[in-house]
């Protein structure tokens, strides 16, 4: 698979899953614009990427934030000339039963994790249809497939993204552009880091393969939905989970 000579944007790019999907793309021959709200991090990864012979620009945004989402993507596309692979990844969690959940923590995760996908695909996807060729991949995740408890917001905002996966992809199809999800299971981040081992344990458990995902796995799923192999899969769902959630 070969990505030469398109323009990547992958959000939430500075850290864990995302920054994998960055040095994926650019290993595959994309320019990849990394887009995150920490400028050390986003530098760093650009300078990795250059550093090994790829191209790569940063921009820090608030991806939750409209007017810096439409500011940037103009900015993007004035430099680069187009945008052909949008990856929406970014995403928070603010944990806590539903009964004892702040407003502030519900609307915080639903911005950042589904109303930013809106946002970025809304600036993305005319550079796509001028071009008739696009590919947006929206990171979810198994917990927006089968709930998990003290995480009503997280759930329901990659639950949406799911939905909204399903409906840009019929959208768009007329112009050979195609929309998907990727939904991770257990990968071992910085996220998931933090967790008690006995939780950890418990998961692994509940895994057919045996084992904690990498985000190289999750990665290797976006660049395959990002390529020209992938362009008769649209409004699809693929489950990076080794086994954990089937169906």
């Amino acid at each position: 698979m070969t990505l030469s000579g398109r323009v990547a944007v992958v959000t939430g790019a500075s850290q864990g899953i995302g920054r994998t999907i960055a040095l994926k793309l650019a290993l595959a021959g994309a320019t990849v614009v990394v887009v995150a709200r920490n400028q050390s991090k986003l530098d760093e990864l650009a300078t990795e990427i250059q550093d090994a012979g790829g191209k790569a620009s940063a921009f820090v945004v608030d991806v939750g934030n409209e007017e810096q989402v439409k500011a940037t993507f103009k900015q993007i596309i004035a430099q680069l000339g187009k945008i052909e692979i949008l990856v929406n990844n970014a995403g928070i969690t603010r944990d806590q039963l539903v009964m004892r959940m702040k407003r502030a923590d519900w609307d915080e995760v639903i911005n950042t994790n589904l109303t930013s996908a809106y946002l970025c695909t809304q600036q993305a996807i005319s550079s796509m249809l001028k071009q008739r060729w696009g590919r947006i991949i929206n990171v979810t995740s198994i917990f927006g497939q089968i709930g998990q408890a003290g995480q009503a917001n997280y759930a329901s905002s990659k639950a949406g993204l799911i939905g909204f996966t399903m409906a840009i992809a019929r959208e768009v199809a007329s112009r050979s552009i195609t929309c998907n999800a990727v939904a991770p299971g257990f990968i071992e981040t910085a996220m998931t880091s933090t967790l008690t081992e006995e939780f950890k344990q418990t998961a692994l458990k509940m895994i057919p393969l045996g084992r904690v995902g990498t985000t190289g796995d999750v990665a290797s799923a976006v660049a395959f939905l990002a390529s020209e192999e992938a362009g008769y899969i649209t409004g699809h769902v693929l489950n990076v989970n080794g086994g954990m959630h089937m169906g």
